[in-house]
């Protein structure tokens, strides 16, 4: 059985029979064997992928990495292990990260494997039992009440005032009711109300069903099944390195060869050429880029930790300050998750604001026209209004650990607190009116009736009867309505509904409240009640928008990022909060230009139109998990690098489709967190923009790392082409371009990981996903600090030699002079634009430490007689280093005036 067969759209009868089960007695357990055997346990299937040898091998397969590792063996092949054995240990490091984090990616299908993992009350061979979920099969007759979780999807028989919170599964906000009613075949999952879907949660009433589908054919299953084929795509970063990775490849290889092939060309010695072209490919590997790359990630995750964003994927961090476009669930992620009142209306006309939101007791009730508070005053239409909507309530507030939560509907949550605000006490309420009776919600009768005693009458002996439900049902059982002062007066239902209307264009949920005062005992039934009550007044609430979630979507439209709501709820709800938190501020100002596409909107677009008409719009309603992952891949093919964040199970497919999946840390599914690449420890949308902020700031910081990087290896390598050229002995040697590649990338190289954000990061528009690595700014910034260190290195041994040092002497000169060069050119690379003077020399303590730490390095390594053998040095004068300083800061005033220029003409 399949979810894709129209169960909803046939009679419970007809389900029964195509089951071959019993409405009242079940299976036998003679037949619940045989199709144990037939359709498997009641349990997600296990993931297929390869096993833990090709896992490994994977963390292996990037073109740098391939570099690296010939350059580890070609260092022990030359018996320089200890060169060779650092080189193998980044390689190693770098895979082990890796693996690890690819681990945790895949832990996503086992969390949805848990879910179903639950106890279940079935009848079978005519007796209710209960057993393990996963022994389900297709035809039990399973039984649900209040609190229970739905083990499989089922067709109900026998609902009675069934509600069940499908939030995680559709992203509907408000539970739905459940009835047995047959539903067209082409109904959207959300709508299918004669149905229970496996993962959902029931919050009232309780209700007979049939199971129809198990395991993996549940609309869970199918959701599995897409997170499960969901490509995990390579981040921004990722991609530019892999490309730069292979260009370096093919240009050192290219090198290398033609060193050796000018070496044999003009007849020297083959041993000494291939030394110095493998002299060449080490000094032209970044052996420090895996090493700095993974480190300025992790540092980017600790400082988003401490921002309330928790990383699961290192390279997410720089995927972030990438972002073009943020589709972001509705509810509990840009609102709160918690139904508040905003609205009271009185039949007398007047109309009240509530202040406050969420489940939190705190807040007023103002007068609409001139924001005075209101005081409800004892049995006025205002009073009667908010006890209605306590009293005739089965809900109840919580207050643990300083948060306030909720046990029960949502709906009747926000009437509560309502109460509360206007000076009730909701958790007194059931002392005082004692309850002598209920007609419970349903589907047919749409409201909600309660007997209670009345204190408030003739000694107390009297009753009072109050009603809550929709407004279509309860005005046509009022015979008059409240007045201001409590007096009852002739109803104008033609002013209701134009006021219902009013409240529910601005996306808000209106119910209607009614009392009948019976100063005897009365009889209380539906038919009873007809024509006999009072109209109080009406109540609109919706799901507020988070507090900080205004502010962050314009920071989002400021760094030009564009925010759009991907829900399953109503497209007029969804509309109304767009509105509050402007998210169609950018496209003509409101809902009907930029368009609030719903999902059969979707379904009915050409597929040559359908990616160009998601770019334009905003809010997305009434959308199933396919449509949220097409939606995602949708956005991709127009180029948009895409965060997609969400808590629920229906959210878990496009999170893990999307560049970067975002999921909520208290209130989001653990299929959601598993699914994300990053988990917002508080909830709250705002931190998306402080994450995105430490993203750009992670990007650049890598960018420094390797403008700085690469002059060096790059003069290396023509410092040792030139010498093949001319016929010259080797200005420096492969021991000491490891020496300098090694401690200068750690010591010099990583303090830039951790760089400050330099100001107006939020000002700019995101980065082009096909713009390279270096843009031409950049390599000219590189080909030119690489033609100093070329010139003035070669210009420095030339005169050494010239002045009769020793060729030892003369390469230990032009070592130091790389690393003197690099340390200068570390100043100025601390801003790619501005000058080292505006950022601050001294602003970067770790940049100090390293500077001094390498200067001790190089000390040691020309002074100390174990380093002079091991590296082949020798201790050089004072006007040696004098002449390497001033060549240095020649350099690094030659950056300062590119950098000007630069500025001066964009």
């Amino acid at each position: 059985m399949t979810p894709t067969e129209a169960h909803h759209g046939l009679a419970a009868h007809e389900v029964v029979m195509l089951l071959e089960t019993d409405p009242h007695r079940g299976l036998d357990e003679g037949e619940v064997a045989r199709r144990q055997q037939r359709y498997g346990p009641n349990v997600l299937p296990a993931a297929t992928g390869g096993g833990l040898l090709l896992r490994v091998l994977r963390q292996f397969h990037h073109p740098l990495i391939y570099v690296l590792l010939a350059a580890g063996t070609i260092t022990a092949l030359l018996h320089e292990y200890t060169d060779s054995a650092v080189i193998f240990g980044v390689v190693v490091v770098n895979a082990v990260v890796g693996f690890v984090q690819e681990s945790k990616a895949e832990a996503a299908l086992d969390a949805l494997r848990s879910m179903v993992r639950t106890r279940a009350r079935v009848v079978r061979d005519g007796r209710e039992r209960m057993v393990p979920s996963q022994e389900l099969v297709p035809g039990d007759l399973v039984l649900v009440e209040a609190g229970d979780k739905v083990p499989a999807d089922v067709r109900l028989i026998r609902p009675v005032s069934l509600r069940v919170d499908e939030s995680a599964l559709t992203g509907e906000s408000v539970p739905v009711v459940k009835d047995e009613t047959v539903l067209p075949a082409a109904a959207a999952v959300a709508d299918r109300h004669n149905m229970l879907y496996s993962g959902t949660l029931v919050t009232a009433g309780s209700g007979t069903g049939v199971t129809v589908a198990t395991g993996g054919e549940t609309e869970l299953g199918a959701i599995h099944r897409l997170v499960g084929s969901a490509e995990t795509l390579v981040t921004p970063l990722t991609a530019k390195l892999n490309q730069f990775s292979k260009v370096l490849t093919v240009a050192i290889l290219a090198l290398a060869a033609l060193t050796f092939g000018i070496g044999l060309a003009r007849g020297q010695d083959g041993a000494e050429t291939f030394t110095a072209a493998v002299a060449l490919a080490v000094g032209a590997i970044p052996e420090g880029l895996p090493a700095a790359v993974t480190i300025t990630l992790a540092i980017g995750v600790a400082r988003m930790a401490r921002r309330k964003a928790v990383v699961r994927q290192l390279p997410a961090v720089e995927t972030l300050g990438s972002t073009t476009v943020i589709g972001s669930d509705k509810t509990g992620t840009l609102t709160e998750n918690q139904m508040t009142v905003r609205a009271v209306w009185t039949p007398d006309g007047a109309e009240y604001e509530v202040t406050g939101s969420g489940y939190a007791p705190q807040g007023e009730i103002v007068h609409g026209t001139d924001g005075t508070v209101a005081a409800p005053r004892p049995r006025s239409a205002l009073w009667w209004t908010l006890l209605a909507g306590a009293a005739c309530n089965d809900a109840a507030l919580t207050h643990e650990e300083g948060r306030w939560g909720l046990v029960g509907d949502p709906t009747e949550g926000a009437l509560l607190v309502a109460a509360a605000k206007g000076g009730l006490d909701p958790a007194a309420l059931p002392g005082e009116y004692d309850r002598a009776g209920t007609l419970p919600f349903s589907s047919e009768r749409q409201f909600m009736a309660t007997l209670h005693r009345d204190p408030g009458s003739g000694g107390g002996t009297g009753h009072v009867v109050l009603v809550k439900g929709a407004v279509e049902r309860v005005l046509p059982l009022c015979g008059g309505r409240l007045d201001a002062d409590g007096t009852v007066r002739e109803l104008d239902a033609d002013a209701v509904l134009r006021a219902a209307e009013g409240l529910a264009g601005r996306g808000l949920r209106v119910l209607a409240t009614a009392v009948r005062t019976d100063p005897d005992p009365s009889p209380f039934g539906e038919d009873a009640l007809d024509g006999t009550l009072t109209l109080t007044g009406l109540q609109a609430m919706l799901d507020p928008p988070r507090p900080a979630a205004v502010s962050a979507v314009r920071a989002c439209h400021t760094a030009g990022i564009a925010v759009k709501m991907i829900t399953g709820d109503h497209a007029a709800t969804a509309g109304a909060i767009a509105e509050r938190l402007h998210l169609f501020g950018d496209v003509g100002g409101s809902r009907g230009d930029a368009g609030v596409l719903t999902g059969a909107d979707l379904d009915a677009l050409p597929a040559e139109e359908y990616p160009e008409a998601v770019d334009r719009a905003r809010v997305f309603a009434r959308v199933s998990p396919e449509q949220k992952l097409r939606l995602v891949e949708a956005l991709q093919s127009r180029g948009h690098v895409v965060a997609m964040t969400g808590d629920g199970v229906n959210d878990a497919p496009a999170l893990r489709q999307a560049n970067i999946g975002i999921a909520m840390g208290r209130g989001g599914t653990e299929v959601a967190k598993e699914a994300a690449d990053m988990v917002l420890t508080d909830d709250d949308f705002a931190t998306i923009e402080a994450a995105v902020e430490e993203g750009r700031g992670v990007f650049d910081n890598l960018t420094k790392f390797i403008v700085w990087t690469l002059p060096t290896n790059m003069g290396e390598g023509l410092v040792i082409l030139a010498a093949i050229l001319f016929g010259s002995a080797l200005p420096i040697l492969p021991t000491q371009i490891l020496w300098i590649n090694m401690t200068t990338a750690v010591a010099l190289g990583l303090m830039l990981a951790f760089e400050p954000k330099e100001a107006g990061i939020m000002g700019r528009a995101p980065r082009d996903p096909d713009r390279p690595l270096l843009t031409g700014a950049l390599a000219f910034r590189v080909v030119l600090v690489s033609t100093l260190l070329v010139a003035g290195s070669w210009w420095l041994f030339s005169w050494e030699r010239a002045e009769g040092a020793g060729l030892a002497e003369a390469r230990t000169a032009a070592l130091n002079l790389f690393v003197v060069v690099e340390l200068f050119y570390l100043f100025s690379c601390r801003s790619l634009i501005r000058s080292m003077w505006h950022v601050g020399p001294f602003s970067n303590k770790w940049i100090i430490g390293g500077v001094t730490v390498q200067a001790l390095g190089q000390l040691a390594i020309t002074y100390l007689p174990a380093m002079n053998t091991l590296f082949e040095t020798t201790p050089v004068n004072g006007e040696t280093w004098l002449r390497i300083l001033g060549i240095a800061a020649l350099a690094s005033l030659v950056v300062a005036v590119d950098k000007r220029l630069r500025r001066q003409w964009v």
